[in-house]
């Protein structure tokens, strides 16, 4: 498949479901070989790959659980060179989560991958975020998502203290953080639990950014003319302002 991908390697993260299945449809669309890393569900990331090969381009299913290291050093042995590295997993809000799995997870797991993946010289790691996350410092979230705002913000912290280090491979860094999103485990797991969740939210941000246009502007970050540690902001105009 030809594209503005075309012959280069990506990885999603987290890619079964939600943003990252989405996301690696689109880089599927753009000529990445893509490579849907999920956990557990194997039929679901393996659907993924399928959808991606079915209109056309190419994508493989690999399992490997982010924070197993010996699980993470198979699965860069399988993908080898890569090109395009998307960070999009991320977890914490799980009912049966052990106590500092979320900065497991979305510290130092990212931080692990990134160091253990092949990445080529002219490489592109785009960090999948949140604003409740991006902007932990500054505004409130609810208490069931604070291990993850929190550890998400440790996260994007300590991979921006790489951007030198990196920067001397020639790899950059993209962030990009979006609004609550309807769809997406977050936002469902937070309606859940508080009922008019999700239309408080819309209500005071006027709309929210889909799934498909998130997506579409994480798949553009691997690619855009951007400064390594930039930030892409989806939705969310109060916060930036507040920002």
């Amino acid at each position: 498949m030809n594209g503005p991908l075309a012959r280069r390697v990506a990885l999603v993260t987290g890619g079964s479901r939600g943003i990252g299945a989405e996301t690696a449809r689109l880089l599927g669309a753009a000529g990445a070989h893509v490579f849907v890393n999920y956990r557990e569900k194997a039929r679901r990331a393996q659907r993924v790959a399928q959808e991606i090969t079915d209109a056309g381009g190419t994508a493989t299913a690999v399992r490997a659980d982010l924070t197993d290291q010996a699980a993470v050093s198979a699965m860069v042995g399988e993908i080898g060179r890569l090109d395009v590295l998307v960070l999009n997993a991320s977890g914490g809000m799980e009912r049966d989560a052990a106590p500092g799995y979320a900065l497991r997870l979305n510290r130092d797991a990212q931080l692990a991958l990134v160091d253990a993946a092949l990445l080529a010289p002219s490489a592109r790691i785009v960090f999948v975020t949140s604003h409740q996350a991006h902007f932990h410092r500054e505004r409130a979230t609810h208490p069931e998502y604070e291990p993850v705002a929190a550890s998400k913000r440790a996260g994007e912290d300590a991979l921006r203290a790489r951007v030198p280090e990196l920067a001397e491979r020639g790899i950059g860094l993209v962030v990009v953080s979006g609004d609550m999103i309807e769809g997406t485990t977050t936002a469902t797991l937070l309606e859940r639990r508080h009922p008019g969740t999700i239309d408080d939210r819309r209500g005071r941000a006027g709309s929210l950014p889909t799934i498909a246009e998130f997506a579409a502007e994480v798949v553009a970050a691997t690619t855009a003319p951007l400064e390594s540690g930039h930030t892409v902001y989806v939705g969310g105009g109060d916060y930036l302002e507040a920002g």
